[in-house]
C-alpha cells in the first residue's frame, strides 16, 4: 500500500446493513468513496435511493454522487426482503433527506466514475448484481480501471433466501453469473463469513447513546440487526455487521482468509436456483472424468473471518 486511500464505489440496496456499510465507507480514512449506485433488492429502488441519501446526510458525508439503478432483476420480478422493515431501513422514522440523486442512471454513473478515477477502482456490491451486470455488458471497457470486485453475496454452505441460495444472488442469479465473467479479480464475501461479525450489546448501547448523528445511527441500525437470523431482536441485543463486513474486507483484507476456487451460479429453475456452487474438491471427480471439465470462474472465496478484528475496526471507524 502507498498510503493513498483506495477509491471505492458501493452498489447497494439500502437496507439496514447496507446503511452500516455506507457509514463505515464514509468514515474510514483509507477509503475514498467516489459514488454510490442503487438497485432494487431489500426494498424498491426509489426507497433504496431515499435510504442511501438519508444515511449519507446523517453521516455528514461530503457530496457523494448517488444514482438510481435497476428497479427489477434481469429476468424476474423484484422480491424485497421483509426483514428490513416497511421502509427497508428498520422503520427508524428518520427525516427525509434534503440531498437528491444525480440526473444520470446508475450504469452511466458507474462508467463515468470508474473511467475518471486516477487509480483503479474497487467495486463493492452489497446488493443484487443487476446494475453491475448491466454495466459489464454495456461498457466492458470499464474493466481496465477496476482493481477488484468485492461482493457481498453467495454462500459456500447454507443459504438464507433458500436452503442453498443467498438473497443477493438468488434475487438476480443471471446478473451474478455475468459478474463472474468480468475478467477482473473477484472476492466473494458470502454468508459463511457475513454471519460471524457481531457487535456486542454493550457497544450497541454505547453507539445509540452518542450525541453524534452518524454514530448514533450506527447503533440504531445494529439494534435492528439480530446477531443470528431468525431470532427476535430486543433493543439492546448484539447486532451483526452483515454487508459492512465486505467493506471492512476492502479496508483490511488481512481480516479474512480466502481460497481461489471455481465458482458458478445455478441458473436452472427449481430448488438450487441462485446457489453459488463452490468447488472445494482437491481434484476432478467422476463427472469431469466422464464428461470433461467445464470452464468456471476462479474467485477468491472468503472462508474465515477474524470477527473480533472487524467488529473493533468498525467501532473505531464509525465513532470518528
Amino acid at each position: 500500500m502507498d498510503g493513498q486511500p483506495i477509491p471505492v464505489i458501493i452498489d447497494c440496496d439500502t437496507g439496514v446493513d447496507d446503511a452500516l456499510a455506507l457509514l463505515f465507507a464514509v468514515r474510514h480514512p483509507g477509503l475514498d468513496l467516489r459514488a454510490v449506485t442503487c438497485v432494487a433488492g431489500n426494498t424498491d429502488v426509489d426507497g433504496v435511493v431515499r435510504n442511501t441519501l438519508t444515511v449519507l446526510e446523517q453521516a455528514g458525508a461530503p457530496d457523494i454522487p448517488v444514482a438510481r439503478g435497476a428497479e427489477r432483476p434481469l429476468l424476474e420480478p423484484a422480491r424485497p426482503a421483509p426483514v428490513h422493515g416497511v421502509d427497508g431501513m428498520g422503520d427508524l422514522g428518520l427525516p427525509a433527506p434534503t440531498r437528491t440523486p444525480v440526473a444520470v442512471d446508475a450504469v452511466t454513473l458507474l462508467r463515468r466514475e470508474i473511467l475518471a478515477s486516477p487509480r483503479p477502482v474497487t467495486l463493492i456490491p452489497t446488493a443484487p448484481l443487476t446494475n453491475i451486470a448491466l454495466l459489464l455488458r454495456t461498457h466492458p471497457e470499464v474493466t481496465r480501471n477496476i482493481e477488484r470486485i468485492v461482493f457481498m453475496g453467495g454462500a459456500v454452505a447454507t443459504g438464507n433466501a433458500t436452503p442453498v441460495a443467498e438473497f443477493n444472488v438468488w434475487h438476480d442469479p443471471e446478473a451474478a453469473a455475468i459478474l463472474l465473467t468480468a475478467g477482473v479479480p473477484i472476492t466473494m464475501y458470502g454468508l459463511d463469513v457475513f454471519q460471524q461479525v457481531v457487535v456486542d450489546s454493550g457497544e450497541v448501547h454505547r453507539l445509540r447513546a452518542s450525541g453524534e448523528p452518524g454514530t448514533r445511527l450506527a447503533g440504531e441500525l445494529l439494534a435492528h440487526r439480530p446477531a443470528h437470523q431468525g431470532e427476535p431482536t430486543q433493543a439492546e441485543e448484539a447486532g451483526g455487521l452483515g454487508d459492512a463486513g465486505a467493506v471492512c474486507a476492502v479496508a483490511d483484507p488481512q481480516g479474512i482468509t480466502t481460497r481461489l476456487l471455481p465458482v458458478e451460479v445455478s441458473l436452472a429453475p427449481g430448488p438450487t436456483r441462485g446457489q453459488t456452487v463452490v468447488d472445494r474438491r482437491p481434484g476432478p471427480g467422476e463427472s469431469e472424468i466422464h464428461e470433461g471439465g467445464r470452464e468456471r470462474a476462479l474467485v477468491d472465496v472468503a472462508l474465515e473471518v477474524d470477527a473480533g478484528r472487524y467488529a473493533k475496526l468498525y467501532l473505531e471507524t464509525v465513532a470518528r
